[in-house]
């Protein structure tokens, strides 16, 4: 029988955090984050399988996008730098998104070629904090199709 006491590991909200290569001022932590913090969600699959008469090939894809949500707050000043970079160049490059992790476990997504995809409605009635923007790049996998 499997030892049933495995422990469970740590969770720590604040952990979470969004790291740009080329634009450190833009980088996120949790005191600019509203209470959804950081998600991260995958478009497309990681293996493709192509039909056949009598079952299926599996293709292994060599990147999947992903869109990278933030949760700012739009009275802190970090939320109209993000604004700004949209205005001037939406292009951020490399970031690196850590999850909210305590010490051991799930480890860092380096992202590639990101850029800000887009935001959501706000409403200015004073009663929602949040400016989220939307950050679309690629997420490199299956590598050993390179060896």
């Amino acid at each position: 029988m499997a030892n049933p006491l495995v422990p469970q590991g740590v969770l720590n909200r604040v952990r979470a955090s969004v790291l740009w290569t080329a634009f450190p001022v833009l980088n996120v932590t949790a005191p600019y984050l509203g209470r959804d913090g950081v998600s991260l969600g995958p478009e497309g699959p990681v293996t493709t399988f192509l039909p056949t008469m009598t079952g299926a090939i599996p293709s292994k894809e060599v990147y999947q996008k992903m869109t990278l949500t933030i949760h700012l707050l739009k009275p802190q000043q970090l939320s109209d730098l993000y604004k700004q970079q949209m205005e001037s160049d939406s292009f951020l490059g490399q970031g690196t998104v850590r999850p909210d992790i305590q010490s051991v476990g799930l480890g860092p997504f380096l992202l590639s070629n990101c850029s800000i995809e887009n935001w959501r409605e706000m409403s200015f009635a004073g009663r929602e904090e949040g400016y989220i923007v939307m950050v679309g790049g690629y997420y490199n996998i299956n590598s050993s199709l390179f060896d």
